[in-house]
């Protein structure tokens, strides 16, 4: 039908033209941003699994950094009881070597002046043998296996959820050793004091069992934190495993796929170019009730 007052082509060519540039201009926001969703509008469902998704890969990403550094601690502390087993294999050797009957009792002087200061290193690898300027063995006035960071159960947050937890405790096992450790040297105290431990023969021979019993003691200590290391290390190789998966999941939602995006913009502007000339041509269609009229 035919009007003055209605162009029903311009309406409908009116309502293609903005519909066409609508879509244009969101096709050239994606294109610009990287991103298929840069607002609620375009996928609400959509951003709210990335969200949620992006929540949960950062905080795999700091669980990351949480084993690593844990790792770290582990040897750190690790790395002190080797020093420990080896200052004890010496002092074990010193022993044994007093015990026999051909060493005179000069020799065994000399041997205890070496006994003592390797108990006076005893102590200072116990007492401040730390990590992050935190004492990891004992708080630095004591020697008994307490005040120290691995003197309580230690718990690392190891995932993205708060159920995501690690513990570790060794308290029981340092209390052992520090005990241990006591009953080898005198100069393993909080008021260190010359001994007598390997001064004669028969003293010797029983110290031998003593530090055998310590060595022992370490071992099951440094078993632990291994354990725990080793552990902490699959815990990270997990998490990287994951973190990439939630990573490429986020993007399959979030990113833009250029190759169709620039096809569909490729379109979008064909069409606002065919619906900007039709525009044109309706505002025509009036003049075709002028040619009736004459």
């Amino acid at each position: 039908m035919l009007s003055l007052h209605t162009n029903a082509a311009a309406l409908s060519t009116t309502a293609a033209v903005g519909s066409n540039q609508k879509a244009l201009s969101t096709s050239m926001t994606r294109l610009g941003t990287g991103y298929r969703i840069n607002s609620a509008m375009d996928d609400a469902a959509g951003l709210q699994i990335a969200t949620r998704l992006e929540a949960q890969t950062r905080g795999m990403s700091v669980a990351m950094r949480n084993t690593q550094n844990g790792i770290s601690m582990m040897q750190v502390a690790e790395g002190a009881f080797e020093e420990v087993t080896n200052i004890l294999m010496r002092m074990k050797d010193l022993a044994t070597e007093s015990a026999t009957a051909s060493a005179t009792d000069d020799d065994r002087t000399a041997m205890q002046s070496e006994f003592d200061a390797l108990g006076s290193e005893l102590a200072n690898i116990i007492q401040n043998t730390s990590f992050g300027g935190e004492k990891l063995f004992s708080s630095g006035t004591t020697l008994d296996g307490t005040g120290g960071k691995l003197s309580d159960a230690l718990t690392f947050q190891i995932g993205a959820t708060s159920d995501e937890t690690m513990e570790v405790d060794a308290s029981d096992a340092l209390g052992d050793l520090a005990t241990a450790l006591a009953d080898i040297s005198t100069m393993f105290a909080a008021t260190p004091a010359a001994g007598t431990e390997i001064s004669d023969a028969t003293d010797a021979n029983g110290m031998i069992d003593t530090i055998a019993d310590a060595l022992d003691d370490v071992g099951s200590l440094r078993s632990q934190l291994g354990a725990a290391s080793n552990r902490l290390d699959h815990v990270y190789n997990n998490l990287s495993n994951m973190s990439t998966n939630t990573t490429e999941a986020r993007s399959r939602i979030m990113d833009v796929d250029y190759a169709s995006e620039t096809a569909n913009m490729t379109s979008k502007q064909l069409l606002m170019q065919a619906s900007t000339s039709m525009l044109k041509q309706s505002s025509s269609m009036s003049q075709l009730v002028l040619s009736l009229m004459q």
